[in-house]
């Protein structure tokens, strides 16, 4: 039985490595340190397909260095040390460090990762982590800090047509077919910017087909993919499109049409925990102080998940998402923060006025740090009237107060104190 034509076309070299150019393009970040023969511990973190395991097996061939390679999935501490105890025996005077390329790796417990600190800090290995989840949250802080993080990103369209057209003309079953790439969208559409699901999607068009001449359209591709649904990834295929729809639902505040983006997530493998991250984001941006309970409810959500684990998580996410669903909706803050961030890009670093300032030594307080500052809790209210931003945007409202009973209250209170100015 022949290799599956995403292993036969794997690049060997970074020249016939495709995408990615922002760190192995010419001049690139990446490629310099592999042209120069040394690489620092990194991480390589993006979406199934985009070549990080490919990358990492390139760069242990430029570099002719020992590679050693793990599974988090089916891999342990032992297993962990047991391979820095063979790169501690294949270490000489001068030489490379062994590569330690570990797929996955934020399925690794905290305790896999510590038993990665010492031998990554003391160069007895170099580790490649592979991640399609965000480093910050899967990967222990001591870990993260000793190792960068490069972002690869979805293939795109050019990046994808050359791949495709490289399989027909170059592969060494496909070139000796007649192969003609007539139409390319429903290609594009299914693979999603992943290129091994692009390379599964023209096995599984051109195997099934014995003419002497294959013309690849958009409905071929579709008819194939449709007779064959186990073909492709359905979680990672239509990943995007069906949370951004999920997200988008709840925003509306339809609640039914929320469960039914859940339901094809859960019932398409989608991580439980990507799902809870999108709640909590949703909670923050889309209902945000309109009911600023669904970021507490999220959060406990997202607790929970880890907690009681899989199938019952399904509830929790149910139970959240219908909650967030018929939530009143408010994006001010979201909004406010956005806007004072265009502000401080556009003014700079304008000084604290000294009112605000602490005043820990003498010399501050000669200087009136602090000076003439009121104390809020010593007036009525606990409150009093006070310049609080720098006088170059004395005035600025950032924070614009929507059409709910939460934030209605919030500006009634804010008149109270302020007067005129909300």
């Amino acid at each position: 039985m022949s290799q599956p034509l995403a292993e036969r076309l794997r690049p060997r070299t970074l020249d016939e490595y495709i995408g990615q150019k922002h760190l192995v393009g010419e001049g690139a970040i990446l490629r310099k340190m592999i042209e120069s023969g040394r690489i620092p511990s990194f991480l390589l973190w993006g979406p199934p397909g985009v070549g990080k395991t490919t990358l990492a097996q390139i760069i242990a061939n430029t570099l002719d260095t020992p590679f050693y390679t793990l599974s988090a999935i089916n891999s342990g501490v032992k297993d962990v040390r047991e391979v820095i105890e063979q790169a501690k025996k294949s270490q000489f005077f001068n030489t490379k460090s062994p590569i330690l390329f570990i797929d996955e790796i934020h399925r690794f417990s905290k305790s896999q990762q510590d038993s990665l600190l010492n031998a990554v800090e003391t160069g007895v290995i170099t580790l490649i982590g592979a991640t399609t989840e965000n480093p910050s949250f899967e990967v222990i802080r001591p870990l993260l800090s000793r190792c960068q993080v490069y972002v690869l990103q979805s293939l795109d369209k050019d990046d994808l047509i050359e791949l495709a057209h490289r399989a027909v003309t170059q592969d060494i079953i496909l070139k000796e077919r007649n192969i003609e790439l007539q139409e390319t969208n429903a290609l594009l559409r299914f693979s999603g910017g992943d290129a091994r699901k692009l390379l599964n999607i023209l096995d599984l068009v051109t195997g099934a087909d014995v003419s002497d001449k294959i013309v690849i359209t958009d409905k071929l591709v579709t008819e194939r993919l449709q007779e064959n649904p186990a073909a492709y990834d359905k979680g990672g295929e239509m990943h995007y499109d069906i949370i951004s729809a999920f997200i988008k639902s709840i925003r509306g505040s339809d609640p039914d049409a929320a469960i039914y983006w859940l339901a094809r997530m859960v019932a398409g493998g989608e991580d439980p925990k990507f799902i809870a991250r999108r709640l909590v984001i949703s909670a923050a941006e889309d209902i945000g102080l309109a009911n600023p309970n669904a970021l507490l409810l999220a959060n406990a959500c997202f607790d929970t998940l880890q907690k009681i684990g899989w199938p019952e998580g399904r509830i929790v996410l149910a139970e959240a998402t219908v909650y967030l669903a018929t939530s009143p909706k408010s994006n001010s803050a979201y909004m406010a923060i956005d806007e004072a961030i265009a502000l401080v890009n556009e003014t700079g670093n304008l000084p604290v006025p000294l009112h605000l300032r602490n005043a820990p030594t003498k010399l501050m307080k000669e200087l009136d740090y602090g000076k003439n500052y009121k104390y809020a809790h010593s007036f009525e209210n606990n409150f009093v009237q006070q310049d609080y931003v720098p006088k170059e945007i004395k005035g600025r409202q950032f924070w614009k107060p929507q059409q709910n009973a939460s934030e209605s209250k919030i500006v009634e209170w804010l008149k109270k104190l302020w007067k005129d100015r909300y």
